[in-house]
């Protein structure tokens, strides 16, 4: 930090053991508001599936820790603090103050994502902020919990922009009433928003804390001189990539209403020493439906966590680099105004993860030249997230949000990871004990997906999974999801993985089935109606015939892979009778194999 004297700013050097000191602070911190916000929240959207993010901010925006949970949060609570700058109530911040911001034209990653932001005074001085943000169940919208097909942002239900729930440590009572008459899940809402003023509190208490006890100056320097190592970091790896443009393309399904338009997503990396710019120019044009993505809030926290995650990795790092704002610095990103990644208001923006998520797996198969032993094949790289309703014998609504796993491509030493959230997001699973409990619906399947193989490879790609819900009553389902028609890619000679797929049928009457796009919206079902969703397997990396023939063996034996498919594919000859692997059979088949390949 740049201390003012009379004649020239004087800079604060932290030793190392005080930075590093400092640096754990501020990770404790972050992490103890997460904790709480998901300890006291009552949806399980929040609880179980741990859908939020916190952290700690300077007077300029900048990110100085945060908790380690949901990328997309995190890295969005910089816009919108930005966001609240333009909109905020009062036009000042006060002690005591609670703002409640959601806006997506005004820097928020979508609608249901509502932050929450504690002003951090010391002695009189705004020096900071504590916020957070959390994926709400229902905040009032066109239909309950999740929205798709609807014509603009004022169907997304409640829009907050920089309004204060609390003014100078007094309730702003009307807008708290405001906000429990206008969800059908307002018991909920309310009490996650407590839980998350809470949360921001207690941060703002614990920065205090900090800076009183190690000295302002102190504090802050040391928070500059993480960033700027965060950032020197990033700029060094970017730096080992070559110069060059580097360009991947993909395709969206479709809109939610247009069935017949598939979308474009098309990412070039400008890579230029140690800087990279993510331009998304030729990507499709703004949709008429939800099914857009918040530039400020979610286009540009993607792409910086998709290079955080190739670059600066933690489990594949020698060195652990702290997650603040310096990582961001050197990267650019682009999207025309008008396109799906960059909406003109009043344009409806809340449907917005699978194409994030397919812009980082883009970025990734950008550089898989340059980059072979730190990419790997393409990941289910969607979202299922479906929204199941319906009204309780009193007449109030039970919703309930649910986030179904994917799969990871095949890597350069190991196997795709199985039935797991991937890329952008981390949401954990949500027990069914807790669902049986609060929701009348019940889980009739939850395994591995066995009707396709994956992706195959000398690392096979990851195995989706397969969930199959059961309303007990009538119902409403919504449900996002994307890769119907374009399956995760093979690389290095791996084979593509397979597509997913969502089925609805009774219980009662199984065999008619109607299997379903892969988004649509307020689909009312009946008792013992069940919507089954098959996630997509990941690509396979490298060339099937180098996979080991015992791995293969084990395969079969799981029921990941058939004996034909093990033959054809692999070059491999599975014995089940024996449970062995014919070696002899193996080698000469895989040699014929590899003279016509």
């Amino acid at each position: 930090m740049n201390v003012m004297t009379k004649s020239q700013p004087v800079v604060v050097e932290v030793d190392p053991i005080t930075l590093q000191v400092i640096r754990g602070s501020f990770e404790t911190i972050a992490e103890e508001m997460g904790h709480v916000l998901y300890r006291m929240s009552f949806s399980s959207i929040i609880r179980e599936s741990q859908d939020l993010g916190a952290g700690l901010f300077d007077t300029d925006f900048n990110t100085l820790c945060e908790s380690e949970s949901t990328p997309m949060h995190i890295g969005s609570i910089p816009g919108y603090l930005r966001g609240i700058a333009q909109t905020l109530e009062d036009e000042e911040w006060y002690e005591g103050d609670v703002v409640v911001h959601n806006h997506p034209y005004f820097g928020s990653s979508h609608t249901p994502d509502l932050a929450i932001v504690v002003p951090v005074f010391l002695k009189g001085r705004l020096v900071g902020f504590a916020g957070n943000t959390a994926h709400h169940v229902d905040i009032g919208a066109a239909t309950p919990g999740l929205i798709i097909d609807v014509p603009d942002v004022f169907a997304e239900g409640m829009l907050f922009a920089g309004t204060k729930l609390y003014r100078k440590g007094e309730p702003n009572n009307a807008m708290w009433n405001y906000i429990r008459r206008n969800s059908r899940a307002a018991e909920q809402l309310v009490r996650d928003i407590e839980a998350q003023v809470a949360s921001a509190r207690l941060g703002a208490k614990r920065f205090v804390e900090l800076l009183e006890k190690f000295g302002e100056e102190t504090v802050f320097a040391a928070a500059n001189q993480l960033m700027d190592y965060a950032e020197r970091m990033t700029r060094q790896r970017i730096s080992e990539i070559p110069d060059g443009d580097y360009t991947a393309e993909g395709w969206l399904d479709d809109d939610g209403r247009n069935r017949d338009q598939r979308l474009k997503v098309k990412v070039t990396l400008r890579v230029r020493g140690d800087e990279v710019e993510v331009d998304l120019t030729g990507s499709a044009d703004q949709t008429p439906t939800a099914y857009n993505v918040p530039f400020e809030g979610s286009t540009k926290v993607a792409a910086y966590a998709g290079f955080r995650k190739l670059l600066l990795d933690s489990a594949t790092s020698e060195v652990r680099v702290p997650s603040n704002e310096g990582s961001f610095r050197p990267i650019k990103v682009t999207a025309p105004s008008g396109s799906i990644f960059n909406p003109k208001a009043p344009a409806s923006a809340e449907a917005r993860f699978t194409q994030c998520n397919r812009m980082i797996d883009l970025i990734i198969r950008a550089l898989a030249p340059v980059m072979p032993e730190t990419v790997i094949a393409g990941s289910s790289a969607s979202i299922s997230f479906a929204a199941y309703s319906g009204l309780r014998p009193s007449g109030d609504y039970w919703v309930f949000l649910e986030v179904n796993e994917g799969a990871y491509g095949g890597r350069p030493r190991s196997d795709g990871p199985d039935s797991i959230d991937n890329l952008m997001a981390n949401t954990r699973n949500n027990p069914l004990e807790d669902l049986a409990m609060h929701i009348p619906m019940i889980c009739d399947r939850y395994e591995l997906r066995d009707d396709v193989p994956p992706g195959a490879g000398e690392y096979r790609g990851g195995i989706g999974v397969v969930k199959a819900q059961r309303v007990l009553t009538p119902a409403f389902i919504t449900h996002e999801s994307e890769r119907h028609t374009d399956a995760p890619w093979g690389i290095f000679g791996g084979t593509d993985g397979a597509v997913g797929k969502c089925l609805i049928y009774n219980s009662e009457n199984p065999k008619e089935v109607r299997e379903m796009h892969s988004k649509f919206s307020g689909l009312a079902v009946q008792a013992n109606d069940v919507m089954a969703y098959y996630s997509p397997n990941g690509g396979g990396y490298g060339d099937p015939l180098d996979r080991s023939a015992l791995r293969v063996l084990e395969d079969v034996l799981d029921g990941f892979c058939t004996v034909e498919h093990a033959r054809s594919v692999y070059g491999v000859v599975v014995n089940l009778e024996t449970e062995t692997v014919d070696m002899a059979a193996t080698e000469k088949i895989r040699a014929a194999m590899q003279l016509h390949s």
